[in-house]
Order: structure tokens, then C-alpha cells, then sequence
């Protein structure tokens, strides 16, 4: 049933999208050439040639928003991810829009077609149709959004869940239930075998009966689906679960007990028909990787090239101030465990762990010089790390890099820590911008990087490079 609601709000999305796209992009020329609001200097092209176009761009907005992952409903997508994800779906949209009208000019229109301006888009319509293409489509979501929890809160159209299986992960189960109540569901109780103490009464859930009475509750109760979360020394009774539900109207999933070993997104793969558990799938891979590349090399050569001046700068004052090099450089460990040189503006003293060896940096650092102190406190000294970037060894979004040293101490205190280096490390990151950062919780930040790893997408890299810009000058400086 889930997933038979998943589909119906996917499709209405898609042609809701398609449909306020073509509406955004007449819209568009209409600001552009006939409001009167925008100077036209080149003539006015006749709204024939738009029209001409408006199919592709129907077309296209759904593709682009489904490169972007936008319509992949997730448990928890806040209205700043929806946002996001509708930004860089329009902003692929846009890209790929210019790139294939001028591709069809220059290739497939005649010359006299070409004298008329035939598929040609004016770049500001584009920019125009880009920004009411958000405001429009990130309003439809908002509508359903709105639409679909009031009635929820209403108690209409509620899928009525039942529990098999009071332990721990039955109670994960009911927790994610009940924290995403707009997704419709309403857990009615438990079942278990294990009558009694804490078993009863969990977050005002009942337990309902045992697990040989599965069909009678389910029937008194009006079950829609039945959520089996046994632990694994019980899964023995899942094949009498199965032919009991067999000859009821019942949706039953199955829950399986390995989310102690599962840090990351699980997938499910194929070896010539048997079904197999990939239980650290990462989705930084293949076209996503490139896409995150692309996007790397652009921003990082960008970024050289406007702080030129200012890096200049600050290396003379790095050479003037403190005897020693400019740049300071440090093995940190990378991708899959690889080590690779970190480059930064040198803030310390010359040989300052000569005689105290690794140490983890504070804020009060004896070993900095003052100019290092300002550096850090801005994160300065963090600016070739742009470099890094442009290299391949670093990504601008992604887990902070550390020392070999700290590495081989904290993979033996710190569970799942190693899956951090599943991705390229970065310059900043989900954990730092939510402020673990520095001499701060270490589990804390091992929860945080390995969020961004399983739910890595361009808009939430996008999302927060610009929260690291609005935050970095009220922040104190981290500490590596």
C-alpha cells in the first residue's frame, strides 16, 4: 500500500512539475520581453520561437529533477531539503536546456532558420524561468505537504500498523513510526511472545497479545500491515508468521535484526539470482561520484583564482612574521585509508611538536604563533587546502581529515569509525557546520560524517558549503 501511495504522489510530482515548468517558462519570456520591466536592446523574438521549445523544457524539468534525486521520498525531508533539491534540479535543467538548444542551432537548424533565431533562448529567460521554476515547484511540495498532514492529524487515511515483536528493534521501529507521523501510519500495538515487565506499556503502545494470535489481533484491530521485528534467535517463528498472514488481507514486512552491524544505507544486490546484503553501500558512486568531481574541480579553481591576492597576502605575512616555511604540510588519511599530504598556511612555530610529538591542537594552543592564532580563528590557514581539492586528494564537502596517528587510536575506541574514509575527506563538513568542530565530542562526529555519507546529495553539499560561509565568521576556529 506504501508503495502504491509512493507511486501515485511520484507521478502527480512529475506531471506537476512538467506542467509548472512550461508555465514558468512562458511566464519567463513574458518578464523578459513583454512586462516591460527588463530593457529590450536585441528585438523582440516572437513567442512562436518559445513555443517551439516549450515541449523540450515539459520534458526536461522532470528528468533533471530526477538526475538530482528529487523524487526519491525519504523518511524526515525537511522543507529546507525539498527546497534545495528543487534548486539544483532547476539549475540542471538550465545547464542542460542551453546546452542542447545550442547543440540543435548549431548542428540540425538551417541557415535561414538560424537567421531567424529558431529554438534560440534568450540567457535571461532562462535565469528568469530558473527562479520561478523554484518558487513554483517548491510550492506544489509545500501544498501537498500541508494537504496531506492535515489530514493525517485529522486521523483520515491512516495506515493502522501492528508490531511483531516488542524487543529493541520492535521499539526502533515504533520510534521511526511515531517521529514521522506524516507519512500516515498509526501503530496500534505489539505482539510478542515475552508477556510482562517492561514489555507493556512502551511510549503508551499495548502489547496485544502473542505471536499465535497474529491473525485475531490484526482482525479486532483493523490491521493494514504487520512490521515483523524479531531478533535473530527468534526468526524460527517467522515461517508460521508467514502462513498465518498467508489467508489475511495483510501487508507484512520484515525488519531484519542486523541494524547493529548496518552503519550505512543497505542495498540489496544480485549474485545470479541470490539475493545479497550489502550492509555499507554508499550512494558516492559511479555517475554521483563524477558529478561530485565536476563540481569539485569547478569550485576549487574558482575559489584560487578569486583568493589569489588575498592568499599572496597572507603568505608574506606567514613568511614576515615567524622563522620557518609558508606552508605548513601533514600526512592526513584519505579515501578508502589512503594517506596523502594536507597543505596549509603554517600557524605554528617552526618544529613545534619536535619535542611533544602528535598532540590534538586546542584553541589555546601554546605552540601557535600570533599570526596562527588569527589564522585559525577565521580558518585561514585552510586555503591551500583548495589545492587539495584541485589534486584529487580532498573533496570541498566531506569528514575532516586526520593524522595516521589519531587514526590508528580512535578506529579501536570509536565503533564504525574506518567508514568515514568511505568518501574523499573535505575542507568542511556536515559535522563542522552543525558544530563538531575542534576539541568536541568525537561519537558525535562520527554520527554526523556518516549522515552525510548515506545521504549524500549535490543539494546537500550545496546546502552546506553556504551554511559554512554564514557561519564561519561567527564561529571559533577548529582545530586539526
Amino acid at each position: 500500500m506504501v508503495k502504491r501511495y509512493n507511486r501515485l504522489l511520484v507521478a502527480f510530482y512529475v506531471i506537476t512539475d512538467a506542467l509548472l515548468a512550461g508555465w514558468a517558462f512562458i511566464l519567463a519570456y513574458g518578464i523578459r520581453f513583454e512586462s516591460g520591466l527588463i530593457p529590450v536592446t536585441k528585438g523582440y523574438p516572437p513567442i512562436d520561437q518559445y513555443f517551439r521549445v516549450l515541449p523540450f523544457v515539459v520534458l526536461l524539468t522532470p528528468v533533471a529533477f530526477h538526475l538530482q534525486g528529487t523524487y526519491r521520498l525519504r523518511r524526515g525531508r525537511s522543507r529546507v531539503d525539498d527546497v534545495f533539491g528543487v534548486l539544483v534540479g532547476s539549475i540542471i535543467a538550465v545547464v542542460l536546456g542551453v546546452v542542447s538548444t545550442l547543440y540543435v542551432q548549431a548542428y540540425y537548424v538551417s541557415e535561414a532558420a538560424k537567421a531567424q533565431g529558431a529554438y534560440e533562448v534568450s540567457q535571461m529567460v532562462w535565469g528568469i524561468f530558473l527562479g520561478i521554476n523554484v518558487v513554483f515547484a517548491s510550492a506544489s511540495r509545500e501544498f501537498v505537504r500541508e494537504l496531506l498532514e492535515r489530514r493525517w492529524r485529522a486521523g483520515i487515511g491512516l495506515k493502522r500498523i501492528l508490531i511483531a515483536g516488542a524487543g529493541d528493534l520492535g521499539r526502533l521501529v515504533a520510534d521511526r513510526m511515531l517521529q514521522h507521523r506524516e507519512l500516515g501510519y498509526q501503530v496500534v500495538g505489539f505482539i510478542d511472545d515475552r508477556a510482562g515487565g517492561d514489555h507493556i506499556g512502551y511510549r503508551g503502545l499495548p502489547l496485544l497479545g502473542t505471536l499465535k494470535e497474529v491473525v485475531e489481533v490484526a482482525q479486532r484491530e483493523k490491521v493494514d500491515q504487520l512490521y515483523v521485528a524479531l531478533p535473530l534467535e527468534e526468526h524460527t517463528k517467522l515461517l508460521d508468521l508467514f502462513d498465518a498472514t498467508s489467508r489475511e488481507v495483510l501487508d507484512v514486512k520484515v525488519v531484519p535484526d542486523l541494524l547493529q552491524f548496518i552503519a550505512l544505507r543497505a542495498r540489496l544486490e544480485d549474485l545470479d539470482g541470490l539475493p545479497i546484503i550489502n550492509i555499507n553501500d554508499v550512494p558516492l558512486q559511479g555517475f554521483n561520484a563524477w558529478v561530485k568531481r565536476a563540481l569539485d574541480i569547478v569550485l576549487s579553481a574558482a575559489a584560487l583564482l578569486v583568493l589569489g591576492i588575498p592568499m599572496a597576502i597572507i603568505a608574506l605575512v606567514v613568511k614576515y612574521s615567524s622563522r620557518g616555511p609558508i606552508f605548513y604540510h601533514q600526512e592526513r588519511m584519505g579515501l578508502d585509508g589512503g594517506a596523502f599530504s594536507v597543505y596549509k598556511f603554517r600557524s605554528m612555530y617552526q618544529d613545534a611538536e619536535d619535542t611533544s610529538g602528535p598532540v590534538w591542537a586546542r584553541d589555546d594552543d601554546p605552540r601557535c604563533t600570533p599570526i596562527g592564532r588569527f589564522l585559525r580563528r577565521f580558518d585561514l590557514d585552510e586555503l591551500p587546502q583548495f589545492w587539495n581539492v584541485l589534486r584529487g586528494d580532498m573533496s570541498i564537502v566531506g569528514p575532516r581529515p586526520e593524522r595516521p596517528y589519531f587514526v590508528s587510536q580512535f578506529k579501536h575506541r570509536i565503533p564504525q569509525y574506518m567508514l568515514r574514509h568511505k568518501v574523499k575527506a573535505g575542507i568542511t563538513g556536515w559535522a563542522q557546520v552543525n558544530g563538531w568542530r575542534g576539541n568536541t565530542s568525537l561519537e558525535k562526529r562520527i554520527e554526523y560524517d556518516l549522515y552525510y555519507i548515506e545521504h549524500w546529495s549535490v543539494s546537500l553539499d550545496i546546502k552546506i558549503m553556504w551554511l559554512t560561509l554564514v557561519r564561519g565568521l561567527f564561529s571559533r576556529g577548529e582545530a586539526y
